[in-house]
C-alpha cells in the first residue's frame, strides 16, 4: 500500500471522488429538496471551503515555502500563523467542504460517502506520508505544532 503514498496529487482525487459521488447520486435515489435552498446551502459551504483552501495557500506563499502535495520534504518553513493554529492542512479541510457542498448539490445522502472515503484516502496516503515528512524536517518543533493543533478541525 505505500506505493499510493503521495502518488495522486489531492486535485484528481477529488475529482475522482466527486466523479463516483456524481456515479452515486445518478443510480441512487435522491431527497426532494426545492433548489434555492439546495443551491444556497451548497454555495455557502463551498465557499467556506475555499476559503479555507486560499488562506492555506496564502500563508504558505508568505512563508515561501512549498506547497506541493507531492514533495513535503522539500519544504522550507513550519507554518503555524493565521489559518495553521485551527488547522494543520486547511487546503484538504477547503476541498472536504466542496465535496460536502458537491453531496448537498447532488440532493442525494449515498453521496455523503464520497467525502467519507476522501478523508480515509487523505489521513492514509496523503497526511501520514507528509506528517512523517515534515516530522523528519523539522523535528521536535513538528511535534509540538501537531500537539497544539487538529489534523482536521
Amino acid at each position: 500500500m505505500q506505493t499510493l503514498e503521495l502518488r495522486f496529487p489531492p486535485p484528481a482525487v477529488t475529482l475522482l471522488v466527486a466523479g463516483a459521488m456524481w456515479g452515486v447520486a445518478w443510480v441512487a435515489p435522491s431527497l426532494e429538496v426545492p433548489a434555492v435552498p439546495r443551491i444556497t446551502v451548497a454555495v455557502a459551504i463551498a465557499l467556506l471551503g475555499l476559503g479555507f483552501a486560499l488562506a492555506g495557500l496564502v500563508s504558505f506563499r508568505r512563508a515561501k515555502t512549498t506547497a506541493s502535495p507531492k514533495s513535503p520534504s522539500h519544504a522550507t518553513s513550519l507554518v503555524r500563523s493565521g489559518i495553521y493554529r485551527v488547522t494543520r492542512n486547511p487546503m484538504y479541510v477547503g476541498i472536504l467542504f466542496a465535496l460536502i457542498a458537491w453531496a448537498v448539490f447532488l440532493s442525494c445522502i449515498w453521496a455523503l460517502l464520497g467525502p467519507l472515503a476522501f478523508v480515509l484516502y487523505m489521513n492514509r496516503f496523503q497526511i501520514a506520508p507528509e506528517e512523517r515528512a515534515l516530522a523528519a524536517v523539522f523535528g521536535s518543533e513538528y511535534s509540538r505544532y501537531k500537539k497544539g493543533v487538529r489534523r482536521w478541525l
